[in-house]
């Protein structure tokens, strides 16, 4: 079969051959892929031991084909009248290759039944074991698929946790950024404070040196203007006020 599509498609093979020196599946025609069977029409599992048969080697379905039709009885009628169609024709004629064809089969049924169940015990233990080995690595493969999921999920939920955290992040700058702005108005309401206690204590003082300026002033102008002899009148008043009170 492989090598009539060769020669059907040795045409279109050798044209892309020799458009390119490096040919490649996408430059050939599609007449020339073997896989091109939709995947979706391929059996998901394969049958693991095979069908029924009759007689060792006739398959039930081809019997169960004849029932509706011609009954129980009439595969084996169909084949004996088959085989009796044959030989009466002389289609096939009996000659020494019968005898030998018989006997090789002996031979094969009598190996089968012989060594059969051992070597299909061995051949399933085989099996086993591979698909022990195949399941094996398929459940360590899943698992470190699996591993790989809950890892990227886990690196989703950070990343939808990255917003919160820029979230937090934005309102702690934002407090400092108050913070800031109220120690910058407590410095300024501060500075102001002091300059008006600076003014408060200046006009405090401009007070107290006119007021002392004053008295002093009013105090050398009641010396300048009392004279000597008002001063004697004053002390000899003094005193004789000091001794009526005395005397009282």
């Amino acid at each position: 079969m492989f090598s009539r599509i060769v020669l059907r498609n040795g045409a279109a093979v050798s044209n892309v051959l020799s458009r390119t020196a490096t040919p490649c599946i996408a430059a050939a025609p599609k007449v020339c892929l073997l896989h091109t069977t939709n995947q979706n029409l391929m059996p998901s599992k394969l049958p693991e031991t095979g069908g029924k048969v009759r007689l060792g080697f006739i398959p039930e379905e081809w019997l169960q084909m004849f029932h509706n039709k011609t009954g129980v009885t009439g595969p084996y009628m169909f084949g004996f009248g088959l085989v009796m169609y044959l030989i009466n024709k002389e289609i096939y004629v009996f000659g020494p290759e019968t005898i030998h064809a018989a006997t090789v089969l002996g031979l094969l049924v009598y190996v089968c039944k012989k060594f059969g169940p051992n070597v299909s015990t061995w051949a399933e233990n085989q099996r086993k074991a591979d698909l022990d080995k195949a399941y094996a690595s398929k459940n360590a493969e899943l698992s470190n698929y699996q591993q790989s999921v809950d890892e990227e999920k886990k690196e989703q939920w950070r990343l939808d946790g990255r917003s919160h955290l820029f979230d937090a992040k934005r309102e702690n700058i934002q407090m400092q950024l108050e913070l800031e702005y109220r120690n910058r108005l407590e410095q300024v309401a501060q500075s102001v404070k002091g300059r008006l206690d600076y003014q408060v204590e200046m006009e405090k003082m401009r007070r107290r040196m006119e007021q002392q300026n004053m008295v002093q002033w009013i105090e050398d102008s009641v010396l300048k203007s009392i004279t000597p002899q008002q001063e004697t009148e004053i002390l000899n008043k003094c005193l004789t006020d000091l001794k009526g009170l005395a005397s009282a």
